[in-house]
Order: C-alpha cells, then sequence, then structure tokens
C-alpha cells in the first residue's frame, strides 16, 4: 500500500513537472518575442534594453514571491505581490527613459493611470481575500510547491503583457509627439473603463455583505447589464493605455498592442468568464430564474436595455 501511494505521488510530481515545464517554456518565449520586437527604441543599459530589464523584473518578482507562498501554502500575498511588481516596473521604466531626457506629459499620464489602477485593484483584491480567508482558485494549486509555481508566473506574464504599452512609452530613447487628440482619445477610454470596473467591484462587495443575499447571485446595477462588468472595464481601461501609443509607437514598437487583446482572450476565453459560468452553472444551473438572466443578459458587453 506504501508502495502504491509512493508511486501515485511520483506520477503526480511528475505530471507537475511537465505541466510546470511548459507554462514556464512558453512564458519565457512569449517575452523574449515580444521584447525583442519592441526593444528597437529603448534605452539601452549595460548593453541591454530597459524593456528587457522589466520583463524580468515582472516575473523575477513574482518568483520571490513564490518562494515563501510555496512554503507557507498561502496565495494571501499574491494579489499584493503583483500590484508592488507593478509600481517597482513603473519606477524603472520612467528612470530608464529619464537617462535619455525627462519624462514626457505622456509617460507620466500613463504611469500615473497604471499606478492608480495597480493600487486599486491590488488592495481590493488583498482585503477581499483577508475577508474570505483564501482564493478558491489556488486550492488545488498550493498544495504542490511546483504546481504553484504556475500561477506565480503566469502572473508575471499577465504583469509584462498588461503594461507592455506603458513599459514601452517610458523606456523609448527618441523624443515622442506632443500629448495629442489619440492621448485624450486614450484617457477618456481609461475613465469610462475604470468607473465601470470600481463601481461593479463596489456594487458586488456591498451586495455580498448582505446576509439576506448569502447564496444568491447579483442581477441589479451594472451586473443588470452585463454578467461580469468588472471584466468589461478592466478591458476597456487597457484599451485606453493602448491608445496613448498611437502617435508615439513606429514599426515594430505596435507589436505592444497585444496588451488589450491578450487581456480580453485571457478573461473570455482561459481564466475569468469561462471560470465564473461553470461555477455559476453549478451552483444555479436549476434555477428558472438565474437562467432567465443568463439568457437576457451580455456576459461581457453591456446591454443599453434590460430585457423584460
Amino acid at each position: 500500500m506504501m508502495m502504491l501511494e509512493l508511486a501515485i505521488a511520483m506520477d503526480s510530481t511528475r505530471q507537475d513537472l511537465r505541466t510546470t515545464t511548459i507554462v514556464v517554456a512558453s512564458t519565457f518565449v512569449i517575452v523574449f518575442l515580444v521584447v525583442r520586437a519592441v526593444e528597437h527604441n529603448s534605452v539601452i543599459l549595460n548593453g541591454y534594453s530597459a524593456v528587457l530589464y522589466c520583463a524580468v523584473m515582472s516575473i523575477g518578482l513574482q518568483w520571490l514571491g513564490w518562494i515563501p507562498a510555496s512554503i507557507g501554502k498561502t496565495e494571501r500575498f499574491y494579489d499584493l505581490t503583483g500590484g508592488l511588481t507593478y509600481l517597482i516596473v513603473i519606477g524603472f521604466s520612467l528612470w530608464a527613459g529619464s537617462q535619455s531626457e525627462p519624462p514626457s506629459l505622456r509617460e507620466l499620464m500613463v504611469s500615473v493611470l497604471t499606478v492608480i489602477w495597480s493600487l486599486r485593484l491590488s488592495s481590493f483584491l488583498y482585503r477581499r481575500i483577508h475577508r474570505t480567508g483564501k482564493d478558491g482558485r489556488f486550492d488545488q494549486l498550493k498544495t504542490s510547491p511546483i504546481r504553484f509555481l504556475v500561477p506565480w508566473t503566469l502572473q508575471g506574464l499577465w504583469i509584462f503583457l498588461t503594461m507592455i504599452v506603458v513599459i514601452v512609452i517610458n523606456s523609448q530613447a527618441d523624443s515622442a509627439p506632443a500629448f495629442g487628440i489619440w492621448d485624450g482619445m486614450g484617457l477618456s477610454i481609461w475613465i469610462v473603463g475604470f468607473g465601470f470596473e470600481v463601481i461593479a467591484d463596489r456594487q458586488k462587495t456591498v451586495f455580498n455583505a448582505e446576509p439576506n443575499n448569502q447564496g444568491k447571485w447579483i442581477d441589479s446595477g451594472l451586473w443588470s447589464f452585463s454578467r461580469h462588468p468588472n471584466y468589461f472595464g478592466e478591458i476597456l481601461l487597457w484599451t485606453g493605455i493602448a491608445f496613448f501609443g498611437v502617435s508615439c509607437f513606429t514599426g515594430l514598437e505596435r507589436v505592444a498592442w497585444i496588451s488589450p487583446l491578450f487581456i480580453y482572450l485571457l478573461l473570455t476565453k482561459v481564466s475569468g468568464i469561462p471560470i465564473l459560468d461553470k461555477r455559476a452553472l453549478e451552483k444555479w444551473g436549476d434555477s428558472p430564474e438565474y437562467q432567465k438572466y443568463r439568457e437576457n443578459t451580455p456576459a461581457l458587453i453591456p446591454r443599453l436595455s434590460r430585457k423584460s
């Protein structure tokens, strides 16, 4: 019996190692290709582009966070580590760009907007996980250090790809055009998206805090127009950030516009909506009221008018 249990454990470890190796290798390939595409106008520091330094920081800081987290088998500081990484990378990219010339209004604007978003979201998620005690997404992952490295690595990839537009803008060696209409459009889109995300998160927090709402789904406020209005806001605000690059990107720097597309695909096809919708169907799939809500309410893009 003990030998059988040992064999099962060894097989599980091999599977974990195989999966983690694939994730890490894929992450490195993606990051390498993006860095090589967008770094041609980047400030060079000690023979390497500032974009490459930002990529190494994005992933390296997550791996540093993974070490104590895997020892303690806890996800409590996962989101906080991500938020801190955004701040460090933004600060570094601004400093790197200043080696060529002082930060422009555009650089300061995208940096401030990203800092505001990062502080708001990371603190919101940190408070939520400390209020609930855990994040169910990590229940099966944190039991194995090797397996637990996967979400930390993917968070590094998420950080780098989401803010690649900001990194490229901040680290450009050449002078960029003055703040213009495209930047104004980007700011407007960001404000709308950020507002959507903040309001949606707040409405859900208030809803879940009501004892009478325990075990229920939220279908009021913004959630009556979209089943995932917070994700809609998230995609929209990063699309706004991408607009800041329209007037200053040249050549392959435009590859940085992969950022909002990456966020859209991740939230709608991989880790966001598919997982949450599956959980919702498991909990309320037999409810006629929920089926009606699901049928009448779009998954992402809000419906301008409600169906009766």
